[in-house]
């Protein structure tokens, strides 16, 4: 069956309309054609047999002329009395039948004489031979006198208003599968977080229903992240004037021997804080636009230089993706940035085949057991006996890559990489 609901729609009602047809053919054809075509085919041969009886009767004439004219003009029959002679053989046999098999019957059940029939020779007129003990009885007949040959004329009624109702029903269907298939955009895009401002619910009641039910959880979710941001906009200013308070007395206070130590305290909290509204805002403010990976991997191909890393990158297809540019950055920065922490070699691998795009990135470092990977995804959440051994990081990173994955309708799942640490896979629909 086919998996799309316009296919199946158009199935209910093909189906039932061929079927239906296919039983009033067939009962037309087994009752209606054969039993019009069996009665005109008995006519003609009863009208031979009665030129036979009269030849018959009358054996003394000698050229059949009254016999011959009495049976073109009441009978429509074309006939000759020809010399005796063995009947040709049985010529080819039409695909449908019908007439040769209903006459042949005819005949043999009326007549009863050997006979020679052809149906394919001259596609208005059939030929019948006869032969009597010492002639040849040659018959000429219209093929409508012994076939309904108007019985087409149904089946191409029948056949052309199937497709005329078919061709109406496919613009019908078409109509109302169309407000489907935009919900089913709309839906996509806002889950890949792009912009949806455009759709409006159309078609059917229930589809009405569904377009205004997926307007207003757009709504709310809208209003839940502008209340969040908004929030945590406030709880960013004031927690940054403070951090700002403790600068200023920290630099006024060089004199003390343990200042070191409390800017170095300062700085962490900063780098905290602006980790934690970040996963809290989760990007998702931010507009879609192009992003060239070849120009983000040349920068981590600096990085790595810096950082003394060796890295690798291959990419296939097309490296300009449609996704939130800030947010994908940051995503890779924190994958790729977690592997130049904990491995001495990197390898990233990009394929972006039509629709989704597939980045690899596999590192040697000491890896992530199979039961910590998941969590290792919640937030502040650090395995310091695996991979996060850094003491000043907050257990963010993957929590944030994933939140950024999933705002537009990704995934992030980790497995075992080849070169003997993490393999971290990034899906996206682009």
């Amino acid at each position: 069956m086919p998996k799309r609901l316009y296919a199946r729609s158009l199935i209910i009602v093909i189906a039932p309309m061929i079927l239906l047809q296919s039983v009033v053919a067939f009962v037309f054809m087994e009752r209606h054609w054969q039993t019009v075509t069996q009665r005109l085919s008995q006519a003609v041969t009863r009208d031979i047999a009665s030129v036979i009886d009269v030849i018959e009767t009358f054996p003394n004439d000698d050229d059949y002329a009254n016999v011959i004219r009495i049976a073109q003009e009441s009978l429509a029959l074309r006939i000759s009395v020809e010399p005796l002679e063995p009947l040709p053989p049985p010529g080819p046999k039409p695909f449908f039948s019908i007439l040769d098999r209903t006459l042949s019957e005819e005949i043999t059940r009326q007549i009863g004489r050997p006979f020679w029939l052809d149906t394919v020779g001259d596609s208005d007129m059939v030929e019948i031979r006869i032969q009597l003990e010492d002639k040849v009885l040659r018959v000429f007949a219209k093929r409508s006198q012994a076939y309904a040959s108007n019985t087409h004329i149904f089946l191409l009624w029948m056949v052309g208003t199937s497709l005329v109702l078919i061709v109406i029903a496919v613009a019908f269907l078409r109509n109302q599968i169309r407000p489907i298939l935009r919900l089913a955009e709309a839906a996509e895009s806002f889950g890949k977080g792009r912009p949806t401002s455009d759709f409006q619910p159309r078609g059917a009641e229930e589809v009405r229903r569904a377009g205004a039910a997926f307007i207003q959880m757009r709504e709310r979710i809208e209003r839940q992240m502008e209340q969040r941001t908004a929030m945590l906009t406030g709880v960013s200013h004031d927690l940054r004037t403070i951090l700002t308070r403790f600068k200023l007395q920290l630099a006024l206070a060089r004199t003390k021997s343990d200042m070191k130590a409390l800017d170095q305290d300062v700085e962490e909290m900063r780098s905290m804080l602006e980790d934690y509204l970040a996963f809290a805002r989760g990007e998702g403010t931010e507009e879609p636009g192009l992003f060239d990976l070849d120009a983000f991997f040349e920068k981590l191909k600096d990085e790595a230089r810096l950082r003394k890393r060796g890295l690798e990158i291959k990419g296939t297809g097309s490296m300009q993706i449609f996704v939130r540019p800030n947010a994908f950055s940051r995503l890779m920065s924190n994958i790729v940035g977690n592997a130049f922490r904990y491995a001495q070699n990197v390898k990233i691998e990009a394929r972006h085949p039509r629709g989704m795009l597939y980045i690899v990135v596999d590192d040697d470092g000491p890896g992530v057991p199979v039961e910590k990977r998941e969590e290792i995804f919640k937030p502040f959440v650090r395995l310091d006996a695996a991979r996060n051994q850094d003491k000043s990081g907050t257990g963010l990173g993957l929590s944030i890559a994933r939140d950024i994955a999933r705002s537009h309708g990704g995934e992030i799942t980790l497995n075992n990489s080849p070169a003997g640490g993490l393999r971290v896979i990034i899906q996206l629909p682009v």
